[in-house]
This record gives C-alpha cells, structure tokens and sequence, in this order.
C-alpha cells in the first residue's frame, strides 16, 4: 500500500522540542519535494516548511524560521522537522505530503491551498504545546 505516515509527535511544554518524521510506504522518497503542513482546531490548513527532492532547496512559513528545520535522508526514505523553541501556539495536527518529481512550482509548496495536489498526504500527528 502505498502511504506517507507521520510520527513523533506529543505533548512538550512550552520552548521545548521534538522531531517528526514523514516516512514512505510503497514508494521512493527521494523522488518526491515533500510538505509540511499542520491544522488548528478551527483554523485552516498551513504550509509550514518544504524541501526540494535532492534537498537542495527549503523553505519556511515566516511564523517558523529561525525554529523548525526540514532535513531529508533520502537512504533511509524519510523526512523530518525539528522543532524547537516550540510555543503554545504551534499546537496542531502536522502532516507530510509529497510531490513526485517537484512538479509543484516550489515557490507554491507551502500554500494551503497547494495540500490537494500533493501526490501522497500523510493522516497527521498530533502536536500539543502546553505547560
């Protein structure tokens, strides 16, 4: 079956960090730019970060640079987020999504309304940022 599953997400307090993962199900990640996005309750969905296929390219949601990092292990077919400094305010669901072949213009990645023409979406792990 082929599928994105995203994992590691919790509950961290307040300036804490954790690290998602977007691993591939089926298919080769390496041949895919792939997206971060995450959904408030309430709120639409956002493009946070992004990656080019050969990794070579990054971008970020203005409310995340400078915290979060995309990186991509293309060997072990997997992408992750580090997320540090994290604020309450980053409580969402994130998911991954992939785009086969960055047939995506990259500067469109990140919009939220970009999510439905990903190849690949991933079901989303929950992140709660509390004390």
């Amino acid at each position: 079956q082929l599928q994105l599953v995203e994992s590691g997400g919790g509950l961290v307090q307040p300036g804490g960090s954790l690290r998602l993962s977007c691993a591939a199900s089926g298919f080769t990640l390496s041949h895919y730019a792939i997206g971060w996005f995450r959904q408030a309750p309430g709120k639409e969905r956002e493009g946070v970060s992004c990656i080019s296929s050969s990794g070579g390219s990054t971008d970020y949601a203005d409310s995340v640079k400078g915290r979060f990092t995309i990186s991509r292990d293309n060997a072990k077919n997997e992408v992750y987020l580090q997320m540090d400094s994290l604020e309450p305010e980053d409580t969402a669901v994130y998911y991954c999504a992939a785009d086969f072949k960055d047939k995506l213009a990259f500067t469109f990645l990140l919009r939220g309304t970009t999510w439905q023409y990903y190849d690949y979406r991933g079901q989303g792990t929950q992140v709660t940022v509390s004390s």
